[in-house]
């Protein structure tokens, strides 16, 4: 049992930098073994709000390893950190400990929507699982990388698209390594890691998202497509104002034309509705933030200090023995 286990990992000092704890654990050569090396960054707990952050904390701890290349990661970083608030119904069950015992929770709380809820957690789970270990796999490669993902997902073809993303991001990692290349490569590089990282995206929003969004009920998919937003934890209204996105002030101003033309009323759990506006306004913005390394820095403390301070609350449950 890996030490930290049982206790909530919150920054990025509470575990080692990834090579290092790639190397101490050992490389695995199959995607079960990168996902269980990975399974061993996380609690054992299983307390909706912690795992929640844990999950953020580690998107940004991998994303600090190769900020050039892993934007994936970044926007990843944030995403999982705004899903805090749709699991917000959650914390209306918890017992006098504060903990959530999420099974117990959806057999009495029907008119909470948990059910909705809990496709939301399961579905941050599920692509921290299906993704998050390739970046571990190819940012501790010490020579090689994309070979290493190459063996590993040759193959399989739920990963095609993850493996033609990391083809064009290593494409332009490796300009962006050469001191030789001129500035006009090393724009076209970066514009290559940009498109790679939206291929990730892509697979992300339909291999996982979409096939849990269609399970929502009506309701939660109303209330879900208004509170959708996202802000990059930034501070100051002109900040704030800059970075901020919203689906439905999106939809009603740049999305409405694309939205009558289909005379539906615009839903993100509408994989077509919420395509656009990650493509055309979430990832923009972040491109925009990404350039800025103080703000990032600022940005990435926040999520580290909010799951450092969470981890004191008591729904965190006792380490178990080994």
């Amino acid at each position: 049992m890996d030490p930290s286990r049982g206790h909530v990992i919150t920054s990025d000092e509470l575990v080692p930098e990834p090579r290092e704890y790639v190397l101490r654990n050992g490389a695995p050569d199959t995607i079960a073994g990168w996902k269980a090396l990975v399974d061993g960054l996380l609690t054992d707990q299983a307390c909706a709000f912690h795992r929640n952050l844990e999950i953020s904390s580690r998107y940004a701890w991998i994303y600090k390893l190769l900020p050039d290349c892993f934007k994936w990661a970044g926007m990843a970083a944030f995403a999982s950190h705004h899903v805090r608030y749709a699991l917000f119904p959650f914390r209306l069950d918890t017992d006098r400990t504060g903990y959530v015992d999420i099974p117990r929770s959806l057999g009495r709380r029907r008119l909470l929507l948990l059910g909705d809820v809990n496709t939301i957690r399961e579905t941050n789970n599920a692509i921290f699982d299906d993704i998050f270990w390739v970046h571990l796999a190819y940012g501790t490669a010490e020579d090689d990388a994309i070979g290493r993902l190459r063996a590993l997902l040759a193959g399989e073809p739920h990963y095609g698209a993850v493996l033609a993303g990391f083809e064009a991001i290593d494409t332009g990692h490796r300009v962006l390594e050469d001191a030789t290349a001129s500035e006009q490569a090393r724009r076209a590089a970066l514009e290559l890691i940009w498109k790679g990282n939206v291929e990730l995206l892509e697979h992300e929003q339909r291999a996982l998202v979409q096939p849990n969004l269609d399970l929502l009920s009506c309701a939660f998919a109303r209330l879900f497509s208004i509170g959708s937003a996202l802000t990059f934890e930034v501070r100051g209204a002109k900040e704030e104002t800059m970075y901020f996105t919203s689906f439905y002030l999106y939809s009603l101003t740049r999305g409405m034309p694309q939205a009558l033309r289909g005379r539906m009323w615009p839903r993100i759990t509408r994989f077509d509705d919420r395509w656009r506006w990650i493509e055309t306004s979430i990832v923009p913005r972040f491109r925009r933030f990404d350039a800025d390394a103080r703000l990032v820095d600022s940005s990435l403390r926040r999520i580290f200090d909010e799951a450092r301070d969470y981890a004191g609350n008591p729904c965190v449950l006792p380490q178990r023995p080994s």
